[in-house]
């Protein structure tokens, strides 16, 4: 299973105008974990995704995927294994319908019409959107734009799946019905969220991000349990670990991945 494997070594990452976004970043993730990293606006979290599938190139240091080192020569192959979502759906949806929209990417795999339909209609209906298949993406609402920009890259296949801000905008259905998809994806799975609770229920592994530099790396419970380091990083504690204000009674959720 190495092609599921993201590898980040030493990576450092420079914006044009000098801002430094990362500092010497390594991390590895391994088939079928669920990470998240995690961090205050500005930590480096969207910087880091896009480095995943090419869409930003380190200043220093290598991200290999699987076998490969990420270059200009294996970036095609890299960007069929890591399917990202992005923070804005509008960055994703540009083609005159829903439908053409999701069958862009199949059909860019070299799939024929008919596979690139049947997969496009069955990643709609997972994430609740086929109704949508004839609308412009223009006419859609913030939610409904996730939802579909999530099918884009579903009716892709890929090994790892890569969310920035996945539930961000979502009604509480919507939410709901994106970490079940999170939950059944059989693969790689990194998401970037400022949804604490999303994070406890989903992930049992999260990085932490302060300042472009990983501040720490382990169990999400854990993580969570440190107040020493959330303050330092400018985080708090999930909703459902914060107990409830007048009698102080914690609730915690199953742990990740439980049955």
């Amino acid at each position: 299973m190495s092609h599921h494997l993201v590898d980040l070594r030493n990576v450092s990452h420079v914006y044009p105008d000098g801002s430094v976004a990362l500092r010497e970043v390594s991390i590895r993730m391994t088939h079928g974990e669920c990470v998240a990293i995690i961090g205050a606006n500005g930590a480096g979290k969207s910087t880091l995704l896009l480095h995943l599938n090419g869409c930003l190139t380190a200043t220093a240091g290598e991200v290999r995927v699987g076998d490969f080192p990420l270059t200009r020569n294996t970036l095609s192959q890299i960007r069929r294994t890591v399917g990202m979502v992005f923070q804005n759906p509008d960055d994703q949806l540009f083609m005159p319908s829903v439908f053409d929209d999701v069958a862009f990417g199949p059909l860019n795999q070299g799939l024929s019409q008919a596979e690139a339909e049947q997969r496009s209609r069955a990643a709609l209906e997972r994430v609740g959107a086929w109704l949508l298949r004839d609308k412009p993406p223009y006419l859609l609402s913030g939610g409904e734009k996730k939802r579909v920009a999530m099918a884009t890259v579903l009716a892709m296949a890929p090994d790892i799946l890569v969310m920035d801000e996945p539930t961000s905008g979502l009604d509480p259905v919507s939410r709901r019905q994106v970490m079940a998809l999170v939950k059944e994806f059989q693969h790689t799975r990194i998401v970037a969220s400022h949804d604490m609770d999303l994070v406890l229920e989903l992930c049992q592994r999260t990085i932490v991000l302060h300042e472009g530099r990983v501040s720490a790396d382990g169990p999400t419970r854990e993580i969570f349990r440190d107040d020493a380091l959330l303050a330092r990083c400018r985080l708090e504690k999930p909703l459902s670990m914060q107990g409830c204000p007048l009698c102080g009674i914690v609730r915690l959720a199953p742990e990740s991945g439980a049955a």
